[in-house]
């Protein structure tokens, strides 16, 4: 399946959280929707990543967006891990990798000559008509939630970002 472009729509998919509720992409029409995929609950990049997407989650309220995490973990990982972490915004259980695949992410990797299939590390800004408006593959921490909030600021003002 090819995978999403900058200016495509994003088809809808509905998940559910940690917290049990099923949450549908298309519910937030009218937002701007940060999508971030991550390996593993726990994991220390993915804490940083996370909590880091925690420590910014007022300044992407105020611009009308909404965070959301996604990863394979199951129901009761992703409870235990927005509750450690004081997470206050949707992590989403994607056991079956459909809308990892649908994003391009679910791939092959490779740690100590080991290859396994898993999700590499990837954010994507939709627009609030449900188009995708930017993408970070491969993504490395360092700076990278700044990147994503003026991302969607300069998406908000009608600049291109490439």
């Amino acid at each position: 399946m090819p995978q999403l472009q900058p200016g495509q729509p994003v088809p809808d998919f509905t998940l559910t959280a940690g917290s049990g509720e099923s949450v549908t992409l298309s519910q937030f029409r009218g937002k701007y929707v940060v999508l971030y995929f991550y390996p593993k609950d726990m994991t220390p990049t993915c804490t940083e990543e996370s909590c880091q997407f925690r420590d910014y989650n007022g300044q992407f309220k105020a611009l009308n967006s909404e965070v959301i995490g996604i990863s394979p973990d199951d129901l009761k990982s992703h409870g235990k891990f927005a509750a450690k972490y004081e997470l206050p915004f949707p992590l989403l259980s994607d056991p079956d990798h459909e809308v990892c695949e649908l994003f391009g992410v679910w791939q092959l990797k490779k740690m100590y000559g080991r290859e396994y299939m898993g999700v590499v590390r990837s954010t994507f800004v939709i627009d609030p008509q449900g188009k995708l408006v930017h993408e970070w593959r491969g993504v490395r921490i360092k700076g990278h939630v700044k990147q994503v909030l003026e991302a969607v600021k300069e998406a908000q003002a009608g600049v291109e970002t490439p």
